[in-house]
């Protein structure tokens, strides 16, 4: 079982990967200081959407992601 994530980080993220999914990768360092250029949230927040980013990248599932969560 995996760990589950809230609903506030799934919605940032969702919005951050349409306004800029090519500037994301699997390394999580480069995608929080990437954030930082987007978004301006808690640290806590921030770290977070950027894990779950990098989770989403190393996996290879950000465009799925993008549209399976669009539509609803």
């Amino acid at each position: 079982m995996g760990r589950v994530r809230g609903k506030t980080v799934r919605k940032y993220t969702l919005e951050v990967l349409k306004k800029d999914r090519g500037g994301f990768s699997s390394n999580y360092d480069a995608n929080k200081i990437e954030l930082n250029k987007i978004i301006v949230a808690s640290k806590t927040i921030r770290n977070k959407i950027a894990g779950f980013i990098t989770k989403l990248a190393k996996d290879k599932k950000i465009e799925g992601y993008i549209i399976e969560h669009s539509a609803k």
